[in-house]
């Protein structure tokens, strides 16, 4: 879909993903779902609030995801 965005779980990140990571990718998709690099003023609260729920949504995706072969972080 987007090749700017990366995978985010190890083993593709070598290290666990930063909220910085995150974020990117969800501007990233952001930007590819909406259509637009950068949103018009008029439509810039709803552009910043999707990538806040989508980074928000990563964040729990990669907290509850379980690689096998990984140690769990804890």
């Amino acid at each position: 879909m987007c090749r700017s965005i990366k995978t985010l779980r190890p083993p593709a990140l070598p290290e666990e993903a930063t909220e910085e990571d995150m974020r990117a990718a969800a501007l990233q998709y952001v930007r590819k779902v909406s259509g637009f690099r950068a949103p018009a003023a008029h439509n810039r609260e709803a552009f910043d609030r999707a990538v806040d729920e989508i980074t928000e949504a990563t964040h729990r995706l990669l907290d509850s995801l379980e690689v096998r072969g990984a140690a769990k972080a804890g």
